[in-house]
């Protein structure tokens, strides 16, 4: 029977890679009260649309969508939920709202991840919601040739209450030790908890629900501002790389933790990188927008389409920047890559 020790686990983890990762991840930390006490204004905005990207990208990783204008609409509260993936695209909004306000509230119990997952579902007459699964599960993976295979049996129905309360107190327990570092003990509670798989539906986007949590109560407070959910999506097959490979012998507890772990913290670090660039793009308002959004393009390390420089600008209207595009394609400064609503763009310096 699975045993949940995370301080054992974590004292695993103390490679070279992942320590380096833990203190960059600590030095952007205090940075990150510094720029919450001069930059207000800057991060109102920044909010907002890490509250839409949010939303957005974590439901969109399950394969629950709608369109651009409909969903802001319903994450401003400006529209009401239509058929079942704006309903759970409301009930993520809802969940994610409650802990932006009340995170040093929220205990992490069993009770508490029940609740969290009956308001996931507040808009839908789904029964299952606030309940762990009934019967057992699996997790499925399609293979090249297109068939169905199993990836991973998660525990069964009836070990699931028990499993769950004790990962919550084995890392509450370690927490109140302080003795092993937050931003290892966090990675290894969900990966736990996918490895549970607690309920019939909802048990990915309740992860990263969950990574906010955590992370908030730790205070690493940036999935506020920069959507952790949205560099997920656009890494998911890492992250699905990397689940696959750490959950390997995890019913045994010889599973190795490192590939999740390290994938997570490269996600935070990330994060962390967004958030300073943008304040830094957003406080660089006297340049000119043409300058403004050539510097975006030029610090970008890929392609970057034109909706996420709206994004990374709230400040500048869709018309400004699209001019501006126009005005560093025709000096060459920068080069268009084709692909629809997609197109992108890169530096010609590079």
């Amino acid at each position: 029977m699975r045993k949940y020790d995370l301080k054992k686990e974590a004292e695993k983890l103390l490679t070279p890679n992942i320590v380096n990762m833990i203190s960059l991840i600590h030095e952007y930390k205090g940075k990150q009260t510094l720029y919450i006490e001069s930059k207000k204004e800057i991060l109102t905005s920044l909010l907002n649309i890490a509250k839409i990207q949010s939303s957005e990208y974590s439901n969109k990783i399950e394969g629950i969508k709608t369109t651009d204008n409909r969903i802001k609409e319903i994450i401003n509260n400006k529209l009401e939920p239509k058929n079942r993936n704006e309903e759970e695209i409301a009930g993520y909004r809802d969940v994610l709202e409650l802990i932006h306000g009340n995170y040093e509230n929220i205990s992490i119990t069993p009770n508490i991840i029940l609740q969290l997952h009956k308001n996931l579902y507040k808009y839908s007459t789904a029964s299952y919601a606030g309940k762990y699964k009934s019967s057992d599960n699996i997790i499925e993976e399609v293979n090249e040739n297109g068939d169905k295979v199993i990836r991973f049996k998660p525990v069964s129905a009836f070990e699931t209450p028990r499993s769950i309360e004790e990962l919550c107190n084995s890392y509450n327990e370690e927490l109140l030790k302080e003795e092993i570092d937050p931003l290892l003990l966090i990675p290894i509670f969900i990966l736990d908890f996918l490895s549970i798989h607690p309920f019939i539906d909802g048990n990915g986007r309740m992860s990263r629900l969950l990574t906010l949590l955590l992370l908030y109560k730790s205070g690493y407070i940036v999935g506020k501002y920069i959507s952790i959910e949205k560099i997920i999506e656009n890494t998911k097959e890492s992250y699905y790389d990397a689940l696959k490979k750490s959950s390997i012998k995890w019913h045994e507890n010889k599973n190795n933790y490192n590939y999740f772990v390290e994938y997570y913290l490269g996600i935070i670090v990330r994060a962390y990188k967004d958030f300073s660039n943008r304040v830094e793009y957003i406080t660089n308002k006297k340049l000119c927008v043409k300058d403004r959004v050539r510097i975006i393009i030029e610090k970008q390390v890929s392609k970057i389409t034109k909706k996420e420089i709206v994004e990374i600008c709230p400040d500048i209207s869709e018309g400004s920047i699209e001019r501006a595009l126009t005005q560093l394609l025709k000096e060459g400064k920068i080069l268009k890559i084709s692909g629809g609503c997609m197109t992108s763009y890169i530096s010609n310096n590079k």
